[in-house]
């Protein structure tokens, strides 16, 4: 599962990124940021992609992922809603849409982490249970 995840966010990422070069829908957002996020995101799927391709993908590779994955998904909550930009209602939604992507991926790429962490018995043991 985490492998499927990381390489579904490089695909995502990098066509979004593509998207937003190429086509850069009128939001509300200044171009040369809009520009700026587009290539970032080519860049960051296509990195992405690489790590799911891995016969084990680097725990804290993953993890860093995991955490950007989450602020990227704040972030767009605060960018749709703070009047950081003028967003058009159209921009208002696609901020609002990719930033729940996102999360959806953080969330299947930590589940997909715990997963393999349990499957190859990396993962923080239990506690021993106690009487008290």
């Amino acid at each position: 599962m985490l492998k499927f995840a990381l390489k579904l966010d490089g695909v995502a990422s990098f066509l979004l990124g593509v998207l937003t070069v190429l086509v850069r829908p009128e939001v509300g957002m200044p171009a040369g940021l809009q520009i700026g996020l587009g290539l970032f995101c080519v860049f960051y799927g296509v990195g992405v992609y690489f790590l799911g391709t891995r016969e084990v993908p680097d725990r804290r590779i993953v993890l860093l992922v995991i955490i950007g994955n989450t602020v990227w998904a704040l972030d767009s909550v605060l960018t749709a809603t703070a009047g950081w930009f003028p967003l058009s209602g159209l921009g208002v939604a696609l901020v609002l849409a990719q930033g729940l992507a996102v999360l959806g991926f953080a969330v299947l790429q930590f589940a997909g982490l715990r997963s393999a962490a349990s499957a190859t018995g990396r993962g923080t043991p239990p506690r021993p249970r106690t009487l008290a």
